[in-house]
């Protein structure tokens, strides 16, 4: 079989490493791919959003089989296009991707058909925003409507920070269109889970759960990134509450997905808060987290191309995925500067034996080397018996991968291993 992949980040070769299990794959190609992930599939200079230069290679190179990973081209309806031209997919279409690619429908869809989340009003009007913030619950939570390359919420710690947040996104249009309208939510606390699941649009099986590192710096410091880090799985999400979710929240927003004619099929992301009111949904997304992929996907014992296959073609209920009982960990090694301004260019040594292992996300391949070219530059995984060993073998890994400016959290996994002390 011929699979193409759209996307070109960690998560995206942590999805190459695993389709490359199945024997009857011939070649993966990469759209675009990147420095690194040209080790283990055939990378094509073409954006993940060029959605018309996607059908046409995918139909020249006789594509089999296509996964759209990330979000943008999911919402600008990459898969429609392509299973217009007869290519199987996996991934939700256009219609079903609008559950991430718009906070105001996915609240809207909560407050329909009563999944738990928090209390929330919607703003289109900058002025009205503003009005309303004068009385509202300090903290609260603002989020731009559109994709916002994950950076679209603001948790306001004060009223001063909420109004800039709403000049910021409405006026200043730091997310351009994105901030057209605006969500403002109740602040909610609690441990949060990451939950994967794989939905046909009939049954969801979630995946293992996992937790990220947001924040740049140690101990939940700094700005907010794409992720600096994951363990798997969550130890705050137990048998009990992830009976629970399934039961209020997954079962729930699948079937309501398909009442609204929206069904979806493909990864369909949960992010949690496990508040004292019980578990309620911050956020979805409409494909897999990136860097939560880089923990979950090593630990999957079935195949990952059969699974995908079986929820293209609705066969999920007969089809068993099984998950390894182990731990995993991911540290992720950026650019010192990251998320803001950092330099780039720096060429990136990994030993052979920890190749298998490494998911890379920023890099570029110039003259045979293996350059920096991103703010989040590799994954780094580890699997073991319990989390403590993961832990260890991550940051022993990471000690051994050399590149000028390279920085790291000091602390992934921790609160995770004093959660499962209690």
């Amino acid at each position: 079989m011929n699979i193409l992949v759209v996307g070109g980040g960690g998560r995206e070769h942590a999805i190459i490493k695993k389709i490359k299990e199945n024997k009857t794959v011939k070649q993966i190609f990469a759209l675009p791919g990147n420095g690194g992930i040209a080790a283990d599939a055939i990378c094509v200079n073409i954006a993940a959003t060029d959605i018309d230069a996607i059908v046409d290679f995918a139909l020249k190179t006789q594509i089999d089989y296509a996964v759209v990973a990330p979000d943008d081209p999911l919402v600008l309806g990459c898969v429609d296009a392509l299973n217009e031209k007869g290519i199987a997919c996996f991934g939700p279409n256009k219609a079903a991707a609008i559950i991430e690619g718009s906070k105001v429908f996915s609240k809207n869809l909560m407050k329909k058909y009563g999944i738990p989340t928090a209390a929330y009003e919607v703003f289109d009007d900058a002025e009205k925003a503003l009005k309303y913030l004068e009385t509202a619950p300090i903290p609260t939570v603002i989020k731009a409507d559109g994709l916002a390359l994950g950076k679209g919420v603001i948790i306001a710690m004060t009223r001063e920070e909420a109004r800039d947040a709403v000049v910021s996104i409405m006026q200043d249009k730091q997310f351009g269109k994105s901030g057209d309208n605006i969500v403002i939510e109740e602040f909610l606390t609690g441990p949060e889970v990451s939950v994967l699941s794989f939905t046909d649009g009939n049954v969801v099986v979630p995946m293992v759960s996992s937790m990220d590192h947001k924040r740049a710096g140690d101990n939940d410091t700094g700005l907010n990134t794409g992720g600096m880090g994951t363990v798997a799985p969550n130890p705050y999400y137990t048998d009990e509450v992830a009976e629970e979710c399934m039961q209020k929240i997954f079962l729930p927003t699948i079937r309501a997905m398909k009442a609204e004619g929206r069904t979806f099929k493909g990864c369909l992301y949960f992010g949690l808060m496990l508040t004292p009111n019980g578990p309620k949904v911050i956020e979805y997304n409409c494909r897999f987290g990136d860097p939560e992929t880089q923990v979950v996907l090593p630990l999957l014992e079935s195949d990952l191309l059969t699974v995908m296959q079986a929820v293209t073609n609705e066969t999920l209920a007969d089809t068993e995925v099984k998950f390894s009982d182990k731990h995993a960990c991911c540290v992720i090694m950026a650019s010192k500067g990251y998320p803001s301004s950092y330099e780039k260019g720096f060429e990136i040594s990994v030993p052979e034996d920890l190749l298998d292992s490494t998911y890379v996300a920023g890099a570029v391949l110039k003259d045979g080397k293996l350059l920096t070219s991103g703010g989040r530059v590799l994954g780094v995984t580890s699997i073991a018996d319990t989390l403590a060993d993961a832990i260890k073998q991550s940051y022993k890994k990471v000690e051994n991968i050399k590149f000028d400016n390279r920085y790291y959290r000091n602390d992934i996994g921790q609160k995770a291993l004093k959660a499962g002390e209690k």
